[in-house]
């Protein structure tokens, strides 16, 4: 099943740019948002929390930002309302021990992906949304 909406969350715009030519060119999502800072996803993410067209099917959220990092996301978004099924995906140069065990807290990550992201990569990720779809 092909996802409608992605959100990437990155402040490295390069990143953001090299996800979202491989993200079409694979075909993993009909559209893709982009947010360079996890503030201004937390705060569209408000704005649409009870409208499941306008929301997403996947987040792949970095860790390291300014003014909010993937963590204060996650603990934002875990309290946020909403009922549909959002699949969030840790894509991260981060190879912290601490922060992989971190990521197992989180019921709402469904996986830690180390950056660069490959087609590979991207295929597992559908395989795994369309088993939670």
């Amino acid at each position: 099943m092909k996802n409608k909406l992605t959100y990437i969350i990155d402040d490295d715009k390069l990143t953001v740019k090299l996800m979202s030519i491989l993200i079409s060119k694979n075909k993993f999502c009909e559209e893709i948002q982009s947010f360079n800072n996890a503030q201004s996803a937390i705060a569209k993410l408000k704005e649409n929390w009870n409208d499941n067209e306008n929301l997403p099917d996947a987040i792949l959220l970095d860790l390291n930002m300014p003014v909010m990092d993937g963590w204060q996301f996650l603990d934002e978004f875990i309290l946020l309302p909403i009922k549909k099924e959002i699949s969030i995906f840790i894509m991260t140069s981060s190879i912290d021990p601490a922060d992989i065990e971190m990521a197992k807290k989180y019921d709402v990550i469904k996986d830690y992906i180390m950056k660069p992201i490959t087609a590979q990569k991207l295929n597992e990720l559908c395989a795994l949304i369309a088993k939670i779809n």
